[in-house]
């Protein structure tokens, strides 16, 4: 059955909420770690970034029912130095940590111009664009940096090494949303991928490899071998730099040493994220830098066809408050199975 012949569930974002909540809840969380991973699951569904919306929630649930993941999870926050914070996720899911973390990461960077928060401990399976977005709304910028288990192929190889190694980046702005990006350094998303096997689409011949190296769009071939690099050698390197950033740097599991951990066992990878946090207003032009970051803009969006990245989710989040969302029957069943 292919993703158009699917039948299609309506959701409002309140009734989407409740349910993620409700299978978190029956599978083991406790009302603030599902309250954290549904509000992020949710805000991606509110998005229409369905990569990172209720299509994770089984990986979420049974993660916690198997006791890989701690339900009940209560980060901790060490200060390391006067620009460095540490989180100890507790092994909880990333978003119950991003809550911890937030206001320490930002007040160090008002006091200091610039902060960094070693996240460590933890499962990051969601959307990344949420932690920089908050402290792009209070004003700050910020850039992202996590690993997975290995998917992508080095430069010139074959086999899955790194993870897809997601970035973002947030900048505030005056009387708009902020401009926010969040990306995979492989040239599709995991989730993406998944998805178009799961909907029985084809993929572009650069988004991966086949086991024995053989190009391909079949993406159920790709999940079987390696994924690549967006733009060849360029992607890779960046996702061995976000690998050593969230990996080495910070005291974080590679992601051949995740997937060494999970032994098999099918759980997501634990791992580290670094969050790096700039006051902008502490650098060389406090008073104009919003309106020069305008400019650029301003710029971007004279050359038809152009919009800034990040764009179309607020669009999407203003109408899917009022629409509500749509997922899949099958996935709303098996959500519904892990209720009980």
């Amino acid at each position: 059955m292919t993703g158009t012949q699917q039948e299609q569930v309506h959701l409002t974002l309140k009734q989407a909420y409740q349910l993620s909540f409700d299978c978190l809840q029956f599978n083991g969380c406790d009302d603030a770690n599902a309250h954290a991973a549904t509000q992020c699951m949710v805000t991606a569904e509110g998005d229409m970034c369905h990569s990172h919306g209720l299509f994770r929630l089984p990986w979420y649930a049974s993660s916690v029912k198997s006791g890989r993941v701690n339900g009940s999870a209560k980060p901790s926050v060490k200060q390391l130095a006067p620009a460095v914070i540490q989180v100890d996720g507790d092994r909880g899911f990333a978003p119950i940590g991003h809550g911890v973390g937030h206001e320490a990461l930002a007040d160090c960077a008002r006091a200091n111009g610039i902060a960094a928060l070693a996240f460590v401990n933890m499962f990051h399976i969601s959307a990344m664009w949420p932690e920089v977005e908050r402290l792009a709304d209070e004003g700050l910028c910020a850039f992202a940096f996590t690993t997975s288990y290995p998917y992508v192929a080095p430069a010139g190889g074959m086999k899955p090494l790194y993870g897809t190694n997601p970035m973002g980046f947030a900048w505030p702005r005056h009387d708009a949303p902020p401009l926010v990006f969040d990306q995979a350094s492989s040239a599709m998303a995991r989730g993406e991928i998944q998805i178009a096997a799961r909907d029985g689409h084809l993929v572009p011949e650069t988004a991966g490899i086949g086991p024995d190296g053989e190009n391909t769009t079949d993406p159920n071939v790709v999940l079987q071998g390696a994924q690549l690099g967006f733009g060849g050698y360029k992607g890779a390197s960046l996702a061995m730099m976000v690998e050593l950033l969230a990996g080495p740097l910070i005291g974080a599991a590679l992601s051949s040493e995740a997937l060494e951990e999970d032994r098999g066992n099918g759980g997501p990878p634990r791992g580290g994220e670094l969050i790096m946090c700039l006051d902008p207003g502490r650098f060389g032009d406090p008073d104009n830098f919003l309106s020069h970051g305008e400019r650029l803009f301003s710029d971007i969006l004279s050359q038809p066809g152009t919009r800034l990245p990040g764009a179309r989710r607020f669009v999407n989040r203003e109408r899917t408050a009022k629409e509500g969302i749509h997922i899949p029957g099958s996935l709303f069943e098996e959500i519904q199975e892990l209720i009980g």
